[in-house]
């Protein structure tokens, strides 16, 4: 397993969490300290990167402890502390059991407090059960998916995933160095630190330990400009090099579960008469992206309504719920504050590691930059 699969770059550094995913968490992030700096043979920038770039694995097993803060609020009814939904990952401190045997054998248990949740693929087939609800979601995949296709979340669940994003990143706009030692999982690891050049971008630094032996990412850390705590730190707590077996991918719905058969077509559903096709109405609306690397600004668009705090047409009338519904996004947009420019006029919503600028006409750009970046792009889009 290479660090540099085909993935889209920085699809979790700046897309991820400009989506801004809200939730909450449970484990204890003190698990994720290294022990006393081991000492280790000295290796330059470049040799660590060759190291990534060659290491192979046949399989490997562990626990690892996520942790998310990026200054995000809390939203009612999503994630929460403990929680074992897979979308509870983009904030809060999570523990994960994970299994990897290959690209089309692998398995993400997301553990909480009073369940879990399993995402096994298992060639063509991916499970997605939820036990607090006995629930169980199976996909068919076609013979052309990708990896990315088979984890949903889009999430990454161990540090080799996220540096392989990460990396993805690598060019002239960014200084790469060597950084401390570390004893991660009872690994000996040397520690690879990425740092944007640009100034734009809110992000300080990336920090990847590798396996000394391996040469394998043990931990992930993140921080933004100004802050000495991660913003987003995924690290093993325990790790084993040797193949799971075959059964760790095996998954039989328990007795009671209720089970939807997925074909995964998002274009199956019956359309109004004069709609336009899926695949049009999609790529009309599908978000684009605008720069590279740690600038990287994605661009989407939500209905001009909720860009106006109204909820959209068609959306039921009456009731506590609808009224809820709008209260709560009044509310919502209230918090952002009003901004205008030579760009145009909208809303930002501000953390310390992305910004996302709401547009009066529904179009959203988001990314792990400062707000002028942000304006600067809304000013070439008109």
């Amino acid at each position: 397993m290479s660090v540099f699969t085909n993935r889209p770059a920085l699809r979790w550094v700046v897309p991820v969490a400009a989506a801004a995913v809200v939730v909450g968490g449970g484990a204890a992030i003190g698990t994720l300290s290294a022990n006393a700096e081991p000492a280790l043979p000295p290796r330059s920038a470049a040799q660590l990167l060759v190291d990534l770039q060659t290491a192979q694995v046949d399989g490997f097993s562990g626990t690892v402890v996520q942790r998310a803060d990026l200054g995000l609020p809390a939203l009612p009814g999503i994630g929460g502390s403990g929680s074992s939904d897979l979308t509870a990952l983009a904030s809060g401190t999570h523990t994960l059991r994970v299994w990897y045997a290959g690209p089309d054998k692998t398995r993400v248990a997301l553990l909480g407090t009073l369940g879990e949740s399993d995402l096994i693929r298992n060639g063509a087939d991916v499970w997605n059960w939820r036990s607090q609800g006995n629930e169980a979601t199976h996909y068919r995949l076609p013979a052309s998916a990708t990896t990315d296709e088979a984890a949903p979340t889009g999430l990454p669940s161990t540090p080799q995933e996220a540096a392989d994003q990460a990396l993805a990143a690598i060019d002239p706009s960014t200084r790469v160095t060597v950084g401390r030692s570390a004893t991660i999982a009872g690994r000996d690891a040397y520690e690879l630190v990425l740092q944007p050049r640009d100034e734009t971008s809110l992000v300080d630094q990336v920090r990847i330990a590798i396996d000394a032996k391996e040469h394998v990412p043990l931990r992930f850390e993140l921080f933004a400009e100004g802050s000495e705590e991660a913003a987003f730190e995924l690290a093993f707590t325990q790790v084993d090099f040797n193949r799971p077996s075959d059964s760790q991918f095996s998954f039989n719905p328990p007795p009671g579960a209720k089970v939807t058969e997925s074909s995964g077509d998002k274009h199956t559903a019956q359309k109004p008469h004069g709609a336009a096709t899926g695949t049009d109405a999609d790529a009309a609306n599908a978000p684009t992206t605008v720069g590279k690397g740690w600038t990287t600004v994605v661009v989407g668009k939500v209905p001009a309504e909720l860009a106006a705090g109204k909820l959209p047409a068609g959306t039921p009338a009456g009731g506590a719920q609808s009224f809820d519904s709008a209260d709560l996004l009044g509310n919502l947009l209230d918090a952002f504050p009003k901004q205008s420019g030579d760009w145009g006029s909208g809303r930002l919503f501000s953390t310390k590691l992305v910004n996302v600028l709401l547009l009066d006409d529904g179009r959203v750009l988001a990314g792990a930059v400062t707000p002028q970046r942000l304006y600067e792009v809304a000013g070439g889009l008109r």
